[in-house]
């Protein structure tokens, strides 16, 4: 795909990208979308800074319904508190124009703080698998409701050796 307009995806998400300067998409991104808008499971490799987080998030914030519900659909599993704020911060970019809520959730940090957060109400959770794993253990965050689950760098996430954690979550 040449164009994000080929994507057909909603105005205020094509504001944002517009806002953001971005004029093509990457190969990944071209090959993404579709597959990911299709509702089938992914697994995508590409080099740092080819635009992966935006890859898969552009179609899941496109599918993804205003809803006043209180348990997130969207749950992201990343390895490290530094990664789970630059992916808060892409979809807050992309996000703009739209009424999602997102919060970032990790170790090192008052995990009280992060259950109110949740008791708020969220969309979009990104977290390290350690802190999503002690927020499930204490009935602060519910999986029933997720609809799409991404596990980016998992072969990091394994190397930290969170492999007990990912089974569990």
């Amino acid at each position: 795909m040449q164009s994000f307009d080929e994507f057909k995806i909603s105005n205020q998400l094509r504001y944002a990208i517009d806002d953001l300067g971005y004029i093509s998409p990457t190969p990944i991104q071209s090959k993404a979308f579709p597959v990911i808008a299709s509702g089938k499971d992914v697994v995508g490799i590409a080099q740092t800074g080819t635009g992966k987080t935006f890859g898969y998030m552009l179609p899941i914030l496109q599918m993804l319904p205003f809803s006043k519900e209180k348990h997130p659909r969207v749950l992201i599993l990343v390895p490290t508190r530094e990664l789970v704020l630059q992916v808060v911060e892409e979809i807050k970019k992309f996000s703009k124009y739209l009424n999602n809520r997102v919060v970032g959730v990790y170790g090192g940090t008052n995990i009280n703080t992060q259950k109110a957060l949740l008791e708020e109400g969220q969309d979009i959770v990104v977290g390290t698998p350690g802190r999503l794993y002690d927020l499930v253990l204490s009935g602060a965050l519910r999986l029933k409701s997720i609809k799409k689950l991404v596990i980016d760098e998992v072969d990091v996430m394994l190397d930290l050796g969170f492999r007990f954690q990912l089974t569990n979550i």
